[in-house]
């Protein structure tokens, strides 16, 4: 989880997210009251599964250090294939946005001539 959160594409995306997400707060307050409570609950539902669920995580360590060795590899081998996961949204947008400006202008050019 942590790989996955360190990779520049999901980081810049939850920073986005986690942006709006308290401007909207902060600008309505009848949003900020439900976001509050949602907030509290998930807070206490959290706090009541982890005691809950630590023994069942003790007996399954092992088996989920295989499994994220194995996540990781394979989030390693997608990193390789897929350069996008390592630029910010707003690059990934401002080149998308070029791209297509570029697209167009070119079938301008070619409907013209």
């Amino acid at each position: 989880v942590s790989q996955v959160a360190n990779l520049t594409l999901v980081s810049s995306a939850c920073d986005m997210v986690s942006t709006a997400y308290a401007s909207t707060k902060e600008s309505h307050p009848y949003i900020r009251s439900v976001c509050d409570a949602a907030e509290k609950g998930v807070k206490s539902v959290t706090e009541a599964t982890a005691s809950c669920v630590q023994p069942v995580l003790t007996t399954l360590e092992p088996h989920v250090a295989a499994a994220s060795e194995y996540a990781s590899k394979g989030l390693d081998k997608l990193g390789e294939k897929l350069p996008l996961l390592q630029k910010p949204v707003e690059q990934i947008i401002s080149d998308t946005k070029e791209l297509v400006s570029s697209r167009v202008a070119d079938a301008k050019d070619a409907v013209s001539s």
